[in-house]
C-alpha cells in the first residue's frame, strides 16, 4: 500500500509456527497471535489490524505463487501463454507434474509456508477471521464497523478466489478455530466455495457503500478497496463460473444470472468514481499507456497496490515497484524481458482487424485488408502495439542517466533503443542457437530481441515520473525506485467481463458496445475494426471479446487464467483419467477452440525475434571499442562510410510518428534483417519441442507435502493421492 496507509500490526505478540511437523494441516487450532481485546474498542486499533491485512494480502510484482497472481514477469503461468517463449512446467512436453513426488512437483498454490502464519494461506484467512470477530464484537459504531469490516470481507473473498480458480472446492474456514478438538474442515464443493465468495463480496460491497459509492475514497485513503472493488471482483468470479472450466454444458442460466447481476452492479461500480482513464492528448494510445503512470486517484484502477519511490537503506516505509527494472534494457541498468514472436504477430493491424498471417489462429474474426510484413512487424499496427513492445529505433526514455555509470551508454532523457546485433562469423549468423552475437550501444551480450514495454513509465509520456534510476548510491550500486502502482483489476476488465457475459447470454450488440469503448480509448473510430458478425453470432462475439482481452491485458497476468477457463490449450475435448462423464464438454460444440475459431495452443511453439545487420556488413568484433579510434559497431561504421546516420528514433508522442515509423522501416530494409531465434526448447536430439498442457492441469492437485500435512484432505480427480498409494484422487471439482 501507499505509505499513507500505515503498514503495521497491532498486538502481534507471537511468532509461533502455524503447525508443527506432526500436526495435520487445518487440524491445529492454537492461537498463534495474541491481540489485546481492547484493541477492537477504538478505531485506530481496528484500523491497524485492517492495514495489517492489506500488507499481507495485496498483490505484488513477485512471480506467481500461492499468495500472488501472475503479473506477467515471465513466470510459470505467463510462460504458458503466447506472451513469452520458454517451456514452463505447465506446458513442457517432457515433464508431467506430480502430486506424489517432489520431483516435478505440482506447484503449491494451496498451503504456502506453514511455519509462518502470515505466509500460509489459511494462516492469513485465520487472521482475517480474527479481525472480523474482533471488530464485530468491539465497541465501535456500526458505521465504523461497516467501513472496516467491508475491507476485511473483501480480502477474505480475495484469498478464497485465488484458491477457487486453481482447485475449485476448498475447505471453507469461516471463523477462528481455537479449540483443538474442533472437527477438521473438509473440502467444500466448488459451488459452495463460489457462493461463499460471492456472499463475502456482497457483504463487502454493502458495508462499504455509504463510504465509497459517492466517488470513492479520497486523500490518503485512496488505494483502499471500495464497494466497486468488491463488485468488480464478484464479476470476475461470476464470469469464471460461467466459463467452460466450470460450465461444461454451457448452462444458459449461469450466463443470464451473471449478465443481469453484473449489469446492475456496473452502476454501483461507476458511483465509486471508476471509469476508463482518458488522457488529454491521445497519441499512439498514450491514454492507454498513461493508465499505469498515475500515482494519484486513477479512475481505471479498481484494485491496486500502491508503491513509493523513496530511496535509502532499510527504510520501513520504502516500498518500490520492481517491474520497470525488470523490463528495461541492460544499458539502462535493467534486465529486460523478451516478447515472443507469436504475440507480436497476433496483434491487430491499424484497422483493428487480425493480420492475414493469423487467420488460422482466429478463424471467426475478420482479416485486415492491410498487408503484414513480419520482417517489419511495427508497421501499421494497433496503437496499443507501440505501448506494449519496444523495437530497435524507438524512443524509450526514462528519468535518470545510466551514462553516469557507463559513459558508453545512452542518456536517459533521450534514450533510443538500438539493440540490433552483429555476428563475429557469417556461420554464426545462420545458427539459431549461436551465442556469438553482440548488441549495439554497449548492450553486447546482454541484448534482447523485442522488449516488453507494457506498463513502462516513459519520460516522454510522463514528465512527473514515478520511476527513477540513480547511477550510484552510497554503496556504489545502481538503485531503481518506482512508485508506479500495480493494477490487479482495472475498469477495462470490468467492461470486458460484462461484455463476455453479455455475449454468453446472447446480448451480442451490447457486448460489442463495451468492446468499442475499449478500442475507442485506444484511438479507433467507426466500427473500431470489430468483426461485423460479432453483433449477431454468439461464438464470433465471444471470440472477439476474448481476443480483445488478449490484446488489452497483454503482460498484465490475465492471459493464463483466460486460457484455463476457456480450456484453450486443447479445446477441453481431451478427457482426464478417472473423471466422470459430467466432466465431458457437452456445450460449446464439444470443443471450445473449434467453437471460437481459435487454434489450440497445444502442439504449437513460440519463437523469438532478433534484428541483425545484413550479411554485407554483419561481421564485427566482441567489444564496444576494439579499436579506440573506431566504433566497432559494424552498422555505425557502414553508415559513417556512407555519410549517413541512424534515424533519430521514433517519438510516439510526436504528431509525425507515422512518418518516422515509415522512415525507420526503409532503414531496416537497407541495413537490417529479421531473424527468428530459438524460443521454446529442443529435446536432447535437437528436435523441436511443442507446448503440451495436460488436461488434468485445468484443476490442480495438492502436493505430496500438503497431502501429508492433512491426511483428510481429498485429492483432486486426475491426480495421484499421496495418502492412498498414488491412487487417483476422488474429489470432483465439478460436483455440486
Amino acid at each position: 500500500m501507499k505509505t499513507t496507509i500505515k503498514l503495521f500490526s497491532l498486538g502481534l505478540l507471537s511468532a509461533m509456527a502455524f503447525t508443527s511437523c506432526s500436526d495435520s494441516f487445518l487440524e491445529e487450532k492454537k492461537n498463534y497471535d495474541y491481540v489485546d481485546p481492547d484493541t477492537y474498542n477504538y478505531y485506530s486499533g481496528c484500523n491497524g489490524r485492517v492495514n495489517d491485512i492489506y500488507s499481507w494480502c495485496l498483490p505484488t510484482t513477485s512471480d506467481v505463487t500461492w499468495q500472488y497472481p501472475s503479473m506477467a514477469k515471465a513466470d510459470n503461468a505467463a510462460k504458458a501463454t503466447e506472451e513469452y517463449s520458454g517451456l514452463s512446467s505447465f506446458v513442457d512436453p517432457q515433464i508431467e507434474l506430480s502430486s506424489t513426488s517432489e520431483t516435478n512437483a505440482v506447484p503449491d498454490y494451496f498451503m504456502g509456508n506453514q511455519q509462518n502464519i502470515q505466509q500460509s494461506v489459511y494462516g492469513r484467512i485465520r487472521n482475517i477471521n480474527d479481525v472480523i470477530e474482533g471488530i464485530s464484537g468491539g465497541s465501535l459504531s456500526q458505521e465504523q464497523k461497516n467501513e472496516l469490516l467491508g475491507q476485511v470481507y473483501f480480502f477474505r473473498a480475495w484469498c478464497y478466489y485465488n484458491l477457487f480458480k486453481w482447485y475449485g472446492g476448498v475447505p471453507l474456514v469461516k471463523e477462528v478455530q481455537d479449540v483443538v478438538t474442533a472437527p477438521v474442515t473438509p473440502r467444500s464443493s466448488a459451488k459452495e466455495t463460489y457462493e461463499f465468495i460471492l456472499e463475502d463480496l456482497n457483504k463487502a460491497a454493502d458495508m462499504l457503500a455509504e463510504k465509497t459509492e459517492n466517488g470513492g475514497w479520497s486523500g490518503e485513503n485512496w488505494g483502499r478497496v471500495t464497494s466497486g472493488t468488491a463488485l468488480a471482483l464478484k464479476g470476475r468470479v461470476m464470469l469464471l463460473w460461467c466459463s467452460p472450466l466450470f460450465n461444461r454444458s454451457d448452462d444458459q442460466t449461469r450466463w443470464n444470472e451473471a449478465y443481469t447481476t453484473m449489469k446492475a452492479d456496473l452502476e454501483r461500480i461507476n458511483k465509486c468514481g471508476y471509469g476508463l482513464y482518458q488522457g488529454t492528448k491521445n497519441v499512439n494510445a498514450s491514454s492507454f499507456a498513461e493508465i499505469f503512470t498515475q500515482s494519484k486517484k486513477n479512475p481505471e484502477a479498481v484494485f491496486l497496490t500502491l508503491y513509493n519511490n523513496k530511496a535509502g537503506d532499510g527504510l520501513d516505509d520504502q516500498k518500490n515497484n520492481r517491474w520497470e527494472r525488470d523490463i528495461r534494457p541492460s544499458n539502462t541498468g535493467g534486465g529486460g524481458l523478451r516478447a515472443s514472436q507469436m504475440l507480436i504477430d497476433e496483434f491487430p493491424m491499424a484497422d483493428g482487424k487480425i493480420p492475414a498471417s493469423s487467420a488460422s489462429a482466429y478463424s471467426k474474426l475478420e482479416v485486415s485488408a492491410e498487408s503484414y510484413d513480419n520482417t517489419l512487424p511495427f508497421v501499421d499496427r494497433d496503437p496499443r502495439f507501440y505501448r506494449t513492445f519496444a523495437f530497435p529505433g524507438f524512443r524509450w526514455t526514462y528519468n535518470g542517466n545510466y551514462a553516469e555509470k557507463d559513459s558508453k551508454s545512452p542518456s536517459g532523457s533521450s534514450y533510443v533503443l538500438w539493440n540490433y546485433v552483429w555476428y563475429t562469423s557469417k556461420n554464426d549468423a545462420g545458427n539459431a542457437e549461436s551465442g556469438e552475437y553482440y548488441g549495439a550501444d554497449n548492450l553486447l551480450k546482454n541484448v534482447q530481441g523485442v522488449y516488453v514495454r507494457k506498463k513502462s513509465d516513459d519520460y516522454d509520456l510522463n514528465k512527473s515520473p514515478l520511476y527513477q534510476y540513480v547511477a550510484a548510491d552510497t554503496k556504489g550500486s545502481a538503485p531503481f525506485y518506482s512508485a508506479a502502482p500495480l493494477i490487479e483489476l482495472r475498469y477495462a476488465e470490468v467492461l470486458l467481463n460484462l461484455a463476455e457475459v453479455a455475449a454468453g447470454a446472447n446480448h451480442m450488440p451490447e457486448a460489442v458496445k463495451y468492446v468499442k469503448q475499449i478500442r475507442e480509448r485506444a484511438g479507433y473510430t467507426g466500427d473500431c475494426g470489430i468483426s461485423a458478425a460479432a453483433s449477431s453470432d454468439r461464438a464470433t462475439c465471444l471470440a472477439q471479446v476474448l481476443y480483445e482481452r488478449q490484446i488489452e491485458f497483454a503482460y498484465e497476468g490475465k492471459r493464463f487464467d483466460d486460457l484455463r477457463r476457456w480450456m484453450l490449450f486443447d479445446g477441453g475435448a481431451v478427457k482426464v483419467d478417472g473423471a466422470p462423464a459430467t466432466w465431458n464438454l457437452t456445450g460449446f460444440g464439444g470443443n471450445t477452440c473449434t467453437y471460437l475459431g481459435f487454434k489450440q495452443l497445444n502442439g504449437q511453439r513460440r519463437e523469438n525475434l532478433q534484428f541483425r545487420v545484413n550479411d554485407e556488413i554483419g561481421i564485427g568484433g566482441k567489444t564496444y571499442d576494439t579499436d579506440p579510434l573506431k566504433d566497432s559497431d559494424p552498422l555505425r561504421k557502414k553508415l559513417a562510410e556512407e555519410g549517413k546516420n541512424r534515424p533519430t528514433g521514433v517519438d510516439l508522442m510526436s504528431d509525425n510518428s507515422k512518418k518516422q515509423i515509415a522512415e525507420l522501416a526503409e532503414w531496416y530494409k537497407t541495413y537490417l534483417v529479421m531473424k527468428v531465434q530459438k524460443g521454446d526448447g529442443y529435446d536432447s536430439n535437437k528436435n523441436y519441442l511443442y507446448m503440451n498442457f495436460r488436461p488434468k492441469y485445468y484443476f490442480l492437485g495438492f502436493t505430496s507435502g500438503t497431502s501429508n500435512a492433512n491426511k483428510n484432505l481429498k485429492q483432486t480427480i486426475g491426480w495421484g493421492d499421496y495418502n492412498n498409494g498414488g491412487a487417483n484422487g476422488t474429489f470432483d471439482p465439478l460436483a455440486e
